[in-house]
């Protein structure tokens, strides 16, 4: 085996040990609830608290909402860009790129500032508007990797000929995006929706200065106050997190692209 090789295994396992023995230190551990055994109980009795379901439906409901007006505002940017302003490509990125060097404490001190009950849009006047402002906060979050994705599946197609054929046989706009270029980046929406997913489910920050019932904080309330439930969620909560790495695998192989002879 040649020294490069060899040291190349040495730095992955490394590196798997790094990421795996805390996992596996923190599974083992919300195994021992119960008195000199192993047993499942820590998670019994995590998905028998009503609270837990809740803030979990809570949170993926947001987390489909969020879904929905990410795509709804990337897909027709990126694509825009991509045919139309090219020029404001830079521009555009350097946006969306934005939420990564802002903090998320600063952006929902400004929305609390800006949209509190006393100002001319007040928001968090009501559980519904603040919800809402909540899904607009969790949507600034995912926007660099949901704009990422959709760019990326873009770049895989030719939008300028598939706009063209499209126009030709009389399409207008709401049926090229939806017909034409939506089913070609189908597989970049789904990985940024699954990304997504995975940033809302676990958000804390936005959720507890909102005062809502979400996920992450009903985390960090588990974790103050309980010892071997905090560490069940944990695993639970990587579980769905790998899952929608798992899916971003699955659907990005499973590209159903249509093409313009």
């Amino acid at each position: 085996m040649k020294r490069s090789t060899l040291l190349g295994w040495v730095i992955l396992a490394f590196g798997a040990t790094y990421f795996i023995l805390p996992l596996l230190a923190t599974f083992e551990f919300s195994l021992r609830m119960l008195r000199g055994q192993y047993s499942f109980e820590a998670y019994s009795v995590v998905f028998g608290d009503a609270q837990f379901r809740a803030t979990f439906l809570y949170s993926a409901t947001l987390a489909l909402v969020t879904i929905v007006l990410g795509a709804l505002l990337v897909v027709p940017t990126a694509y825009l860009v991509r045919l139309r302003l090219p020029h404001l490509r830079g521009l555009v990125e350097f946006v969306t790129l934005l939420p990564l060097v802002v903090p998320a404490i600063v952006i929902v001190f400004g929305y609390l500032r800006l949209y509190n009950s006393s100002s001319w849009l007040p928001l968090t006047g009501s559980d519904a508007a603040t919800n809402a402002l909540l899904a607009f906060g969790y949507v600034t979050l995912a926007l660099p990797y949901m704009y990422r994705t959709v760019d990326t599946g873009m770049r895989a197609i030719d939008v300028k000929t598939l706009t063209e054929a499209a126009e030709s046989l009389g399409a207008g706009w709401p049926t090229i995006m939806l017909k034409v270029i939506l089913p070609n980046v189908r597989s970049a929406v789904l990985a940024g929706a699954f990304l997504t997913f995975a940033i809302v489910i676990g958000e804390f920050t936005f959720a507890s200065l909102l005062n809502r019932p979400a996920f992450g904080p009903y985390l960090q309330l588990m974790g103050a106050n309980r010892a071997y439930e905090p560490s069940a969620l944990a695993i639970i909560a990587f579980l769905v997190t790998w899952a929608c790495m798992g899916l971003i695998q699955i659907f990005g192989r499973k590209r159903g692209a249509i093409t313009v002879p």
